[in-house]
């Protein structure tokens, strides 16, 4: 039996224990956007880490043995990265500026004929400007100094983001040696070994995942730009570099890249338009059921079926920020799993 003392310290130690855990979840809550930058920040340096570790045992001159420094090896990376999105640029700009001019001058007709359209099926009862159409557009109420002030925090706050993801990936980067060391210290001597190699395969899912998250851009782009083209859609170049960057953002994504392609496919033909909308259709099935799970399997090693639930999960619980991370998620649960059942067994 215990001693009335003792069963009084055991009361103030639960009840401490549960106030410290309201206040780490109130404050978790609290820093839930902060939380979400560290996450994904955590996600982009653990896929770069192999990257920038192939970049930092190379060698500074042919002859000798020093090599690269980690935070030079990193600049690298970052500057890899950025010449090889502006030498994409410099190829598809000249023609990207000549269609998206022209598909500028054209949008009102473009516009005039979506109306027509629109009047002859009885789905719009009278002739809109331009101006009119934006303000009774859904979500449209307010002044308009308001909207562009919420639309220029909104796209200040997107950059900010970025750019602090960027910064603190980069850093992450540069300590992830103490950081792994750190987190291995966390678990009894006996394991760390095997908590290392399990944190090793966690670097090796993440960064799969990295690269074929860009080769579902790429063939989303490609057949975009294939598919408009043999249906004679104008403005094809730009239209499938949209497609291709709404690929990065899963589930909505490539509906919202869909609508512009679309617009302009009706601007010639109510026909053309219905075979643009098979085309989608039919790429976009075939990009989640054969082209995702193939993929994502093969290159991260999670079942196809974990890839597609673990998608409609993220999705439901966070959003357009769920369903990017919810393939490197499931790929790090499934290590972890994995451990846990190895440890039972």
């Amino acid at each position: 039996m215990r001693s009335a003392k003792e069963i009084r310290s055991l009361i103030r130690y639960t009840i401490a224990m549960v106030v410290l855990a309201g206040v780490v979840l109130w404050g978790a809550y609290v820093a839930l956007d902060a939380l979400k930058m560290i996450y994904i920040s955590a996600v982009f340096a653990t896929g770069f880490g192999p990257i920038v570790r192939v970049i930092e045992r190379q060698k500074l001159l042919p002859i000798g043995s020093r090599r690269f420094p980690r935070w030079f090896a990193i600049l690298v990376l970052y500057l890899a990265i950025l010449g090889t999105v502006s030498l994409a640029l410099f190829l598809i700009f000249p023609p990207l500026v000549e269609q998206a001019q022209a598909l500028w001058e054209k949008a009102p007709h473009l516009f005039e004929r979506g109306q027509e359209f629109l009047i002859t099926k009885g789905w719009l009862k009278e002739r809109l400007t331009i101006g009119q159409a934006v303000q009774r557009a859904p979500g449209a109420n307010g002044d308009t100094f308001t909207r562009v002030a919420s639309a220029v925090a909104g796209v200040a706050g997107g950059i900010f983001g970025i750019v602090t993801i960027l910064i603190l990936s980069f850093y992450m980067l540069i300590d992830s040696s103490n950081l792994r060391e750190s987190f291995v210290r966390l678990f009894p001597r006996e394991r760390r070994q095997r908590i290392d190699a399990a944190a090793g395969e966690v670097t090796t899912k993440v960064s799969a995942w990295l690269g074929g998250q860009l080769l579902l851009s790429l063939a989303i782009g490609v057949t975009s730009a294939i598919g408009l083209w043999a249906l004679g859609v104008p403005f094809f170049y730009v239209l499938a570099l949209i497609a291709a960057i709404g690929e990065m953002i899963p589930v909505v994504g490539p509906i919202l890249s869909a609508i512009p392609a679309l617009a302009v496919a009706l601007s010639v033909s109510p026909q053309k338009a219905l075979f643009v909308l098979i085309f989608f259709i039919v790429q976009q099935q075939l990009e989640n059921h054969v082209l995702v799970p193939r993929i994502m399997s093969r290159q991260v090693g999670v079942s196809a079926v974990t890839v597609i639930v673990a998608l409609l999960i993220g999705g439901s619980l966070a959003g357009i920020v769920g369903a990017i991370l919810a393939v490197p998620t499931a790929a790090i649960l499934q290590v972890v799993v994995a451990e846990i059942t190895r440890e039972e067994d």
